[in-house]
């Protein structure tokens, strides 16, 4: 779905039949100065689509960007200046502000499990556990925060899982029946085991993945594997774990937390002056 389907559909959400506050106040004559201001220490991510969605009620209102994504705001830091009618300003306001904090909120956390695995090789994924319609959004985000993404769907990556496995009866099984009808996609393997790392090896598919894993197996295999094929940590991903599990000598994290379990940034918007 395009992003201005996506700002249509959230705008026809909460408008609904209309805005009854604002047009009893009779504010569409009424022009104002309004600010977007960061209430806490984050990063930010998703302004030109706040922007979009100001624009998306009306053309006529003007913004004024003093940060842009990717910046790291501090409390009480000025984002940007939005000029318009006062009914327009108020009736895009939480759809815009609802993208601007979710997004900076990914930005931010991802950011924080970036900065904590510098010390090592690994390169932080996202997954496919996103909101639904908002992935590109989600792993834009993502982006912005310093990771990586992952396959976008299922379409550009072949991902034997343990339930595909399960379904054809092995790991060897299932990469000969791949192999058949694939010419072009990479091949990762979700493993559990040493056992089923050393099978997933001697098929020499391009990725294994090491899901839910003790820190000290996937270590073991980091050193058996000796650079041979990338390895991916995947399964309880987050803030408290990720050192540990970088720690390992692993390619990639996987880490679903980043877009489904992170905390919105405190964002606001608050007029010049009264109305």
């Amino acid at each position: 779905m395009r992003l201005e389907e996506i700002i249509s559909l959230a705008l026809e959400e909460d408008i609904g039949t209309g805005d009854i506050t604002t047009d009893y106040l009779e504010l569409s004559k009424r022009q104002t100065s309004a600010y977007l201001i960061a209430k806490e220490d984050g990063m930010l991510c998703g302004l030109d689509i706040a922007f979009q969605v100001f624009r998306h009620i009306d053309s006529s209102i003007k913004f004024i960007t003093y940060k842009k994504d990717g910046d790291y705001l501090e409390k009480k830091d000025t984002i940007a200046r939005i000029e318009g009618y006062s009914n327009s300003i108020l009736q895009a306001e939480r759809v815009a502000l609802n993208f601007l904090q979710r997004l900076s909120g990914i930005a931010t956390y991802t950011l924080l499990l970036v900065d904590t695995i510098k010390p090592y090789k690994a390169k932080l994924l996202d997954t496919r556990k996103t909101t639904p319609l908002l992935r590109n959004l989600e792993k834009y985000a993502v982006r912005v925060g310093g990771g990586y993404n992952h396959r976008f769907g299922l379409y550009d990556m072949v991902l034997l899982k343990e339930n595909h496995i399960r379904a054809i009866g092995s790991i060897t099984k299932a990469v000969d029946q791949v192999r058949k009808n694939n010419t072009s996609y990479k091949i990762e393997v979700e493993v559990n085991s040493i056992k089923s790392f050393d099978e997933a090896a001697k098929c020499k598919v391009d990725r294994i993945m090491l899901d839910n894993m003790k820190p000290f197996i996937m270590k073991r295999i980091v050193e058996k594997n000796a650079g041979k094929i990338e390895l991916e940590a995947s399964g309880n991903v987050n803030i408290d774990t990720i050192n540990e599990v970088a720690a390992t000598g692993v390619d990639y994290i996987s880490c679903g937390s980043i877009t489904h379990s992170f905390r919105s940034l405190d964002i606001s918007l608050l007029f010049k002056e009264g109305i």
